[in-house]
């Protein structure tokens, strides 16, 4: 009877976590007298959706400002890339709560403005607004100017425009708050569509717990002023969310725990 020998068994390789895209450590801001934020830490990766909620005045834009690098940090550290936010970077898109688009020029012009202010040459990116305008169900629109189009129209023209360079980063500041709930909710949808073409990485700002459990990888929840994050909720859900993922047992369940951790940050 010939011996047979057993391999051991080889560890299973190591799976390297992923490489930060934007790291805060320890942030604080401070206006006079008025602690805004204090010490808040995360990190976000390339491709994540994370949303960030939490009551009016907790500081919510104040954080999408210094991620933007309008303002600096009153102590601690935003690093991009691993590298310290030194001012606006060029990497980095805004989505405003109102499309603040030019009345003057159309909503083409309007997505290739970006370019201008870059100075690039605008044929360079033609192409790529048009394809941007019509992932955006606003195929057949793009010579209207900003007054014959819908509110929701507006803010899907600011959102291709915020995209057209390609940049690592979306920070979106309540983009949808203007709109009625229904807009809104289609709004919602058109996003994870854009979202999904293009696989930027999105931090957005809300007040709409269904719209962060909606669209979401990970949800930051912000205490009361000064605003500190509370805990982070991770949305496992599957992708692409459908109307009917509102109505889920999870959906529902994550709504209800984000809604209660957000009720026990009110700590002054």
């Amino acid at each position: 009877m010939s011996d047979s020998t057993v391999e051991p068994r080889q560890p299973a390789p190591a799976v390297a976590a992923p490489t930060a895209l934007v790291e805060l450590s320890s942030v604080r801001k401070v206006f006079d007298d008025l602690i805004a934020i204090d010490g808040i830490s995360f990190q976000v990766t390339d491709n994540e959706f994370v949303s960030i909620v939490g009551p009016s005045g907790c500081g919510k834009s104040t954080l999408l400002r210094m991620l933007a690098g309008l303002i600096a940090p009153s102590s601690g550290a935003i690093r991009l890339r691993g590298r310290p936010l030194q001012g606006p970077a060029r990497d980095v898109g805004m989505v405003f709560q109102s499309p603040v688009l030019l009345p003057w020029r159309t909503a083409l012009e309007n997505v290739l403005f970006v370019a201008e202010m870059r100075g690039e040459r605008r044929r360079t990116y033609r192409s790529r607004a048009l394809d941007l305008l019509r992932l955006a169900g606003l195929a057949g629109f793009e010579n209207r100017m900003p007054y014959e189009l819908s509110g929701g129209m507006q803010q899907r023209v600011a959102i291709c425009r915020a995209l057209l360079l390609n940049p690592s980063i979306i920070l979106m500041d309540e983009p949808f708050g203007a709109l009625d709930i229904i807009t809104r909710e289609r709004m919602g949808f058109e996003l994870q569509n854009i979202w999904s073409a293009s696989r930027s990485t999105v931090l957005f700002v809300t007040h709409s717990i269904t719209e962060a459990a909606l669209l979401s990888d990970r949800i930051l929840v912000m205490s009361a002023r000064p605003g500190r994050l509370v805990e982070v909720v991770r949305v496992d859900l599957p992708r692409p969310r459908e109307r009917r993922t509102l109505s889920s047992p999870r959906f529902v369940e994550i709504a209800a725990h984000v809604s209660e951790t957000i009720a026990g940050g009110w700590v002054e």
